[in-house]
């Protein structure tokens, strides 16, 4: 970048050409005022005074304030002929005080003097033009030296020469002395280079997302060039109330200068493709390079994803495997473990449901099979008790809740004969005999009852019938106590007597006054049946106390 100073080098030798002029005859006026003041000072001589008419004296009938004025005006023109160039002296170009320069130099010429009047006003507006064109240009060449430092030829090249073209028209016209024309040239060009050093937050978050750019196209040259462009604009910046943030210029250098080894990276996981294990290790290098790479991120995830999908596979197929090998429980294990994943869940619920089921099936048909077999056993509780656990299974299944309702009858009718065919002696009884033969008729009504059952209704029916065969039963007692039969007849006081009765259990109370109440059960029939019921009271009841 050119020196701000050889930039406006013209403009420096201008200025100087000029004030050199200037100088010069500043120079003489002073040095003739000195030789004039040395000439006041000598005592041997006496300069007469000038004539009166030389200062054009008050003539007759003029006023005071007229001379007042001239004088005003005489002291104006000293003013600006001897003071003023002195201090216009001190601004002038290249914007540094100058050195008092010797004094002894030459008079100047009448000539001289004559050529370089001009009046004291014109002068004094000239001067001032000439330092408000250099207060401008002394903030144009800082700005200038601002923008030089943040390289601006790279990111606002026209907007920079423009300005300086300006500058440059300034330029010549501050060495014809159009100072004012100099000073407006000058203003344009500045106020476009502060805009263009305004313009820094906007160029930097443009920078930015070049750089961005240059990354996603894996250009690593532009990538840097960018980024270190943004660095530079970013440490310029004071205030970031425009919400850049203050490292986003160093993270992408950062991610920049990494660039050509995360693309080594990505493409070795994209030749370890097929392999999700060994892209995921090189991946989270990569990640790790670059945290910020999408790129890398999306990989990462992907393989991932993938080799998830192949430990679900691969436990999926251990699954299947036990369930083949008839290890249901093993298998359901595998599939509970596929699920945990957080892939393709819903495919391993419906392999454990369907395991389920098929475990459920086995169970079912299994205990179908056991009461299938008690039926054939007869065995039907046995059968009731299966039915009822396949219904807690599953308690929508027709075939099995019609196979129970049947199984619990005959369970039902197996108890009762079991029941009737214990106790025989009951069917003395009408009432009991009469249940008895309805359970019997029952059995009889069924089709295929089986040799269980069968054997069952034709030994009842044997008893059924000698229940009505009365056998003689005889009797004897004392003649003294009254014997009755329990629900069946009061036989009185005897010494022996008999009585038909039918096949079952009786009992014969005997009673006598003062005598313990003696009682005799017996069975008729089913091969019980007694020769003789023997019914005396013998115990007196005295007796029976004073013991």
């Amino acid at each position: 970048m050119p020196d701000h100073n050889d930039r406006f080098g013209d403009l420096s030798e201008s200025a100087n050409n000029s004030g050199a002029a200037e100088r010069k005859a500043a120079a003489e006026r002073k040095a003739a005022a000195e030789s004039k003041a040395a000439a006041q000072a000598q005592p041997t001589e006496q300069v007469p005074p000038p004539p009166l008419d030389q200062f054009s004296p008050q003539k007759p009938g003029q006023p005071p304030w007229v001379w007042a004025g001239m004088g005003a005006l005489v002291l104006l023109a000293l003013f600006v002929i001897f003071v003023l160039p002195g201090i216009v002296q001190d601004y002038e170009l290249p914007l540094e005080r100058r050195v008092e320069e010797s004094l002894a130099t030459a008079p100047v010429a009448p000539q001289q003097r004559a050529e370089t009047g001009v009046s004291p006003f014109l002068e004094a507006q000239r001067a001032r033009e000439r330092k408000e064109a250099q207060d401008v240009l002394a903030e144009l060449l800082d700005t200038q030296s601002q923008l030089d430092a943040l390289q601006v030829e790279q990111w606002a090249k026209m907007a920079y020469d423009s300005a300086l073209a300006l500058a440059l028209e300034g330029d010549e016209s501050y060495r014809v002395q159009e100072f004012g024309s100099a000073r407006d040239a000058y203003q344009q060009a500045l106020a476009q280079l502060r805009n263009t050093l305004a313009s820094v937050p906007t160029v930097l978050e443009q920078t930015l997302i070049s750089g961005e750019q240059a990354l996603i196209a894996r250009d690593a040259t532009t990538a840097i060039a960018n980024y270190e462009l943004a660095t530079l604009l970013e440490e310029s910046l004071v205030d970031l109330a425009a919400g850049i943030a203050s490292n986003d210029a160093q993270i992408g250098l950062t991610r920049a200068q990494a660039l050509e080894e995360l693309i080594d990276l990505l493409d070795s996981a994209e030749r370890a493709a097929g392999n999700p294990a060994r892209q995921v290790e090189i991946l989270e290098q990569a990640v790790n390079l670059d945290p910020y790479s999408t790129e890398a991120a999306q990989a990462l995830a992907q393989a991932r994803a993938d080799r998830l999908q192949e430990r679900f596979a691969a436990m999926m197929s251990e699954g299947y495997t036990q369930l083949q090998a008839g290890s249901p429980q093993e298998a359901i294990a595998r599939f509970e473990a596929a699920a945990t994943l957080g892939v393709n869940e819903n495919e391993a619920r419906a392999a454990i449901a369907q395991t389920e089921t098929e475990i459920t099936n086995a169970k079912i048909a299994e205990l179908q099979r056991r009461a299938l077999d008690s039926e054939a056993r007869e065995a039907w509780q046995e059968a009731v008790e299966d039915y009822d656990a396949i219904v807690a299974i599953d308690a929508n299944l027709p075939t099995i809740n019609r196979a129970l309702d049947y199984a619990e009858k005959r369970a039902r009718l197996d108890a009762l004969l079991i029941a009737a065919l214990d106790t025989p002696e009951r069917f003395a009884e009408q009432a009991v005999f009469d249940e008895t033969r309805d359970i019997y008729f029952t059995g009889r009504a069924i089709e295929d009852a089986g040799p269980r059952l069968t054997a069952q209704l034709d030994e009842l029916q044997t008893l059924l019938e000698n229940s009505q065969v009365p056998l003689s039963i005889r009797f004897i007692s004392d003649g003294l106590t009254d014997v009755t039969v329990l629900r069946v007849t009061e036989l009185g006081t005897f010494e022996q007597t008999r009585l038909d009765l039918k096949p079952g259990t009786y009992a014969a109370v005997g009673r006598r006054a003062g005598y313990r109440e003696v009682r005799e059960e017996f069975t008729v029939g089913f091969g019980l049946t007694p020769a003789v019921v023997i019914v005396r009271c013998n115990e007196a009841i005295s007796t029976a106390l004073g013991r």
